[in-house]
């Protein structure tokens, strides 16, 4: 149940490179600017709704091929996300406070997300983002900006040692309030991209 949680918070937050091949190294400044992010996080907090259209690849070292999904993400300000994948398989997965909803086909569980400490503060990555909550960030992660508010990429890299066991970062990018692409990466150098793009009428 882990795997799949990484894999849906990573859904806050999305264009996806050759099959298999790692995408180049993002230009990571040592002194970001600050004025630049509070921005950033200024327009996100404005936002209040949202809907989008997902496409989502794992990399899995074991695979030659990535294993590819589809569907719509919804975010309700302030930390209501529903992950609706269509293809290739319907699932719902819907992120509300403190518990996650799992739907498939004719089941239904509701998970605690205090009962999995190692994933909670991925979770509440994605949330603050999406609500700009820049000093829910910097508690569990440390920030890395670069690029500036018209195109940029926030880099989370936890801070807990327990979480880095699980994920070494999360990778956001974006143009201006929205989020283009989101990818995680794992220790053993698995990861999963999503690419986002607004959702048709």
């Amino acid at each position: 149940m882990p795997r799949t949680l990484l894999l849906v918070m990573m859904v806050g937050l999305a264009g996806a490179g050759a099959a298999g091949a790692a995408p180049p190294a993002p230009r990571i400044t040592t002194t970001p600017s600050f004025n630049d992010l509070d921005q950033l996080m200024g327009l996100l907090a404005m936002r209040q709704h949202g809907r989008v259209e997902f496409v989502e690849q794992q990399f899995l070292h074991v695979l030659n091929h990535p294993i590819e999904s589809s569907g719509e993400l919804r975010y309700d300000a302030t930390d209501r996300l529903e992950k609706r994948t269509l293809k290739p398989r319907a699932e719902t997965l819907i992120l509300s406070g403190g518990s996650l909803t799992v739907e498939r086909a004719h089941s239904r569980r509701i998970l605690d997300l205090h009962a999995y400490p190692q994933v909670l503060p991925f979770v509440e990555s994605i949330r603050a983002t999406l609500a700009g909550d820049r000093s829910a960030l910097e508690k569990l992660f440390r920030l890395e900006f670069s690029g500036n508010i018209a195109r940029w990429t926030l880099t989370l890299l936890p801070l807990d040692s327990k979480v880095k066991n699980s994920v070494t970062q999360v990778r956001i990018d974006g143009i201006r309030d929205q989020l283009l692409k989101v990818e995680i990466r794992q220790p053993d150098g698995d990861r999963s991209l999503m690419t986002l793009r607004p959702a048709l009428p």
